[in-house]
């Protein structure tokens, strides 16, 4: 199906769904569990990985869980953070709950995650949805009573076909991992860190040259350019936008916007970056509630890595953990 010489207008969330606070718990309050114990319920936080789960707890005498098939999103945090639950969860502070006004499928709902999800862009900096959503407008397919058309969003979603992705490497094949035996490195000694050359999407053209900014979705890339030469960077290296915190690697060249900074060393190649990416994530909690990660801070900041029989960064080792990961064979 094509989106293509389809209607669209503009709806306000609380048009179409019943916007409700959540049960505003504090994790640190509850008993966590695992999640395969009878009396397991899934914590719903404002994260924007995993679902929004974010641990599982056991059951609370007289908090009933927040029912199957609601919508998720993050007031606040990783802000309109939005996610269909498919199991009764528990939900922590500032996260919202969406209940359709009328009954539509999980592929709808789908559709319309993705729409509100658009809408990310208008939280950065630290800025909150909590007064704004119920007033979000969300621009949706109409039928022709001008009405949103679910029927039309769900088909839709049907038809996005995709082959499940296969691996041959087991869980129990992994390689181990000591982090107790890792040393700590200043990423400038390791990295040579960088500035890009700016270029102004809106003044670009459609093209092929994947165009970097500093959203934290879609590994960075917010579209696709045409652009002249001394305005695109090489790729086989590491980005980081000052404000969307996270890394990514960007395997080919790239042109980018404003506050994009490259992680360059000559050992870096899919599978190291891909590990690398992943502790540098990991620490993203200090840059929360708008602390941008600016260059001087990426070149004075420390990263903590397995290490060799020198003392030194063993990438040997990164790349071979990867490639031992389910799915590590498919990258």
């Amino acid at each position: 199906m094509n989106l293509d010489g389809k209607k669209f207008l503009d709806f306000k969330i609380a048009d179409i769904f019943i916007v409700k606070y959540g049960i505003n718990l504090e994790l640190n309050a509850c008993n966590e569990c695992d999640k395969n114990d009878k009396n397991a319920v899934n914590f719903v936080s404002r994260t924007a990985e995993n679902n929004g789960i974010s641990a599982y707890v056991s059951k609370i005498k007289g908090v009933e869980p927040q029912k199957a098939g609601l919508i998720s999103v993050a007031g606040s945090g990783s802000a309109l953070s939005t996610f269909l639950q498919i199991e009764p969860f528990y939900s922590g502070r500032d996260l919202y709950t969406l209940e359709a006004k009328q009954d539509i499928s999980t592929e709808a709902k789908i559709f319309l995650i993705s729409m509100i999800e658009q809408n990310k862009y208008k939280y950065c900096y630290g800025r909150q949805a909590n007064k704004t959503l119920a007033d979000l407008l969300l621009r949706l397919p109409i039928n022709n009573r001008g009405e949103p058309d679910f029927e039309f969003m769900e088909n839709y979603i049907k038809s996005l076909h995709y082959k499940p992705l296969t691996t041959k490497n087991r869980p129990e094949n992994a390689l181990a991992l000591d982090t107790h035996k890792w040393g700590e490195f200043l990423l400038s000694d390791i990295f040579k860190c960088s500035t890009t050359t700016l270029s102004i999407k809106d003044e670009l053209l459609e093209g092929n040259t994947p165009f970097i900014s500093r959203t934290a979705l879609n590994n960075g890339c917010d579209g696709y350019v045409e652009v002249e030469a001394k305005f695109i960077t090489k790729g086989n290296c590491i980005s980081i936008g000052a404000e969307g915190i996270y890394a990514f690697y960007q395997k080919e060249d790239f042109a980018t916007g404003n506050k994009i900074y490259t992680l360059r060393n000559e050992k870096l190649n899919q599978y190291v970056a891909l590990f690398i990416c992943a502790v540098l994530n990991h620490e993203v909690y200090r840059y929360s509630y708008g602390r941008a990660r600016i260059l001087s801070k990426l070149q004075n900041e420390y990263i903590k890595l397995p290490i060799n029989h020198k003392g030194e960064p063993d990438f040997e080792f990164m790349e071979n953990y990867i490639k031992s990961l389910p799915y590590g064979d498919r990258v």
